[in-house]
């Protein structure tokens, strides 16, 4: 259980930031940037939260992909035998989102998908305002995974959580036609309309 009582620690003051396995990260390293990323698109959907109705099934999901958010930081946060737990005591946890996650997410897409109109355009992101709240979400998803798969470049990343970002854009690309009615409301993209 984590138990916060100071805020404020002076630690970060040199410029580096604590990880898991006790080591000290510049912040402005490529795995803190990942973390800052994903801490950026947990905030995003919670404003997106605060679009939707109380009651809509939306909500649900978008609460538990902000715990997962959660996970996914601390997942990132434990360089240390990024796959196979090295550097740990035996039997200490080590956080890692798992298949089990991403085999959600994508039944989330589908169910959400199910009642969508078809698509025959591409998309503008907009129409209500939880729809575009929910944009500004993916979008912030899909920045994450930019800094993930930069960060995997230099240092092994759990492939699982690849995975559960790639598939988080698409659950809030889904949820935001949902919110435009269905995909009624969608307002579709005319190449070249202004020239």
């Amino acid at each position: 259980m984590v138990k916060l009582n100071k805020i404020y620690t002076r630690t970060g003051d040199d410029g580096t930031t604590g990880l898991v396995d006790g080591s000290r990260s510049p912040k402005h390293a490529a795995r803190i940037e990942a973390i800052g990323a994903v801490d950026e698109a947990n905030s995003a959907l919670g404003l997106a939260i605060c679009a939707l109705d109380a009651g809509h099934d939306g909500v649900a999901n978008l609460r538990r992909v902000q715990n997962d958010l959660f996970d996914l930081g601390a997942d990132l946060a434990t360089p240390k035998g990024a796959l196979d737990g090295e550097g740990f005591e035996p039997g200490e946890m080590v956080l890692r989102i798992v298949g089990r996650q991403v085999d959600w997410i994508e039944r989330a897409i589908d169910t959400a998908n199910e009642t969508l109109e078809p698509l025959t355009s591409f998309i503008l992101p907009g129409g209500s305002e939880a729809a575009a709240r929910l944009h500004v979400a993916r979008a912030s998803v899909r920045k994450a995974e930019r800094a993930m798969t930069a960060l995997a470049e230099l240092e092994p990343v759990n492939p699982a959580a690849l995975h559960y970002i790639n598939r988080l854009s698409d659950l809030l690309f889904v949820l935001a036609r949902a919110a435009n009615d269905g995909g009624k409301a969608d307002i579709t993209w005319t190449p070249g309309a202004n020239r």
